[in-house]
């Protein structure tokens, strides 16, 4: 009875590779690493935190209707702080710069256009933030511990001593305004770290919170001029 011969041969089990010309390979890598790119900018634009001082995105936000039920609450960076700046300080050397009291007053004006009848302010007891607030109000603000305690618990008593129908206007350091944005699982913002910036929230009678946006102490006159549009 015949056999049959199998061929074990390293040859009978050859495969057999077939290569992209150079160019056409570098071609496919080119768009997959285009393709990543777009992606990448897609979810960073979905995720990033809106700045107010652009007008569409003000107009988006819808902050002034938010502002007007009561439901927002603004963190606010203190201004420059005179130990890291060579300009005059406006007092005690723990405290904010003579520029940095200028640059409050502007955003508390600001702030004023809002409306403040409906509103809850407060400041950390640090120097610096009594000095900002007392430049943004033109008086003495009350202040709370919790407020320069930029820890995990943040975000909870921010929202925890929320009023219903009055906003809640806190002055802070941009620590604290970091913890808030990770708290609503956003990157965190240049502005945060800003002097005299300032980042609304809103907080619907659901409990929904809502990041609004952002806004630099130098674009709060493109508030003022929206409003009275």
């Amino acid at each position: 009875m015949l056999q049959g011969v199998i061929d074990k041969s390293p040859a009978s089990h050859r495969v057999q590779v077939y290569r992209l010309p150079w160019g056409t390979a570098l071609f496919a890598v080119l768009c997959l690493l285009f393709i990543l790119g777009v992606a990448a900018a897609w979810a960073h634009a979905r995720t990033a935190v809106p700045n107010l001082g652009n007008p569409h995105h003000l107009q988006r936000s819808a902050l002034e209707a938010a502002w007007a039920k009561g439901s927002v609450i603004v963190v606010l960076r203190h201004a420059e702080r005179c130990d890291r700046s060579r300009g005059a300080c406006l007092g005690d050397p723990t405290g904010i710069t003579v520029a940095g009291s200028q640059v409050a007053a502007a955003v508390g004006q600001s702030l004023q256009h809002l409306g403040l009848a409906s509103s809850d302010v407060w400041s950390s007891p640090e120097v610096r933030t009594r000095q900002t607030a007392q430049a943004m109000f033109g008086k003495t603000v009350a202040t709370q511990g919790w407020l320069n305690q930029c820890d995990g618990h943040f975000a909870d008593n921010a929202f925890g001593h929320k009023r219903a129908g009055h906003n809640l206007v806190l002055v802070s350091h941009s620590g604290c305004m970091e913890q808030l944005e990770q708290a609503l699982q956003v990157p965190a913002s240049a502005t945060s770290n800003s002097y005299a910036s300032a980042l609304f929230i809103t907080q619907g009678s659901d409990g929904k919170t809502t990041l609004l946006g952002q806004m630099a102490a130098s674009e709060w006159r493109k508030l003022v001029d929206a409003k009275e549009m």
